[in-house]
């Protein structure tokens, strides 16, 4: 896979002098564990970065309902976060009804990679969240990631409803067939990733976590030699080549781990809050 390593800094002096650091966490392998379980040393470093001023950003594959209690886990209540591996970036401020806001959502139309895919993978499960942040999915899939329950439909209607992130999984094949399969369907016009499993996730062309967040950065003015980037998966690979100081778990695939400038501890060694602990 070739990475992105240059994005725009217009506008930005990368060398003024400011103490803060952005810093763009993944959820799944690297706040929690894959039980969904964040340690207390994670929580509590977490937790004293954002007291002490920086600007943290989760950056997650999961959907907006399964992000927001993982913020909460760790006292974010003010800044921004990216989910839907930069399809929807959203804004926290406790003065806001619901505490946040959704600033963009990156949309597409999934036809052609759902045809496509439903050719070589018949009976996979298909899920779709769409424009409004509802899901739609087919033989009753649901997942944690989603954050809300999805609502049952004929694959067809999946069709032609625009997209902010398409899932597809089967428990029926291993994963190496499964990425033999997404391989040989050669998807065009859309940013995607197979995560451990047999899953994989579909965003609109050219949106990863990485370009979210260097538009957030943009626009928060914050120097390019100010941004930190932890995580452990596939759709990490851009965010970790993006930051300044990109930092694999030490769980991640040798692939994952090129990709970043330094590796950390894994997620059971609490390999997040070392990296957090160093920033304080």
């Amino acid at each position: 896979m070739t990475l992105q390593t240059e994005y725009s800094v217009s506008g930005i002096d990368d060398q003024r002098e400011d103490p803060r650091k952005m810093i763009a966490l993944d959820v799944d392998g690297t706040l929690v564990d894959h039980n969904g379980t964040m340690s207390e040393a994670v929580r509590d470093a977490a937790r004293n970065v954002v007291a002490a001023g920086h600007q943290v950003v989760i950056a997650t594959g999961r959907s907006l309902g399964a992000t927001l209690p993982v913020i909460r886990q760790i006292g974010l209540e003010r800044g921004f976060g990216v989910c839907c591996n930069g399809g929807v970036t959203f804004r926290l401020d406790p003065s806001l009804p619901e505490g946040y806001q959704v600033t963009r959502r990156k949309t597409f139309a999934p036809r052609r990679a759902l045809t496509a895919l439903s050719g070589r993978l018949p009976e996979a499960m298909y899920a779709l969240e769409d424009a409004k942040g509802e899901f739609l999915s087919t033989h009753s899939f649901q997942d944690a990631s989603f954050g809300i329950e999805a609502r049952s439909v004929q694959f067809e209607e999946l069709l032609d409803t625009e997209a902010v992130r398409v899932v597809v999984h089967s428990a029926e094949i291993p994963l190496e067939e499964f990425e033999r399969a997404v391989s040989s369907v050669g998807l065009h016009g859309v940013a995607y990733s197979v995560g451990w499993s047999a899953w994989l996730d579909i965003a609109a062309a050219g949106v990863t976590k990485a370009t979210a967040l260097e538009q957030l950065r943009t626009e928060l003015k914050m120097a390019r030699s100010a941004t930190v980037a932890v995580g452990d998966g596939f759709n990490d690979l851009e965010m970790l080549a993006w930051a300044d100081r990109g930092v694999a778990m030490g769980q991640a695939p040798p692939e994952v781990q090129r990709a970043a400038r330094e590796v950390t501890s894994s997620v059971y060694q609490d390999g997040a809050a070392e990296v957090l602990r160093s920033l304080l």
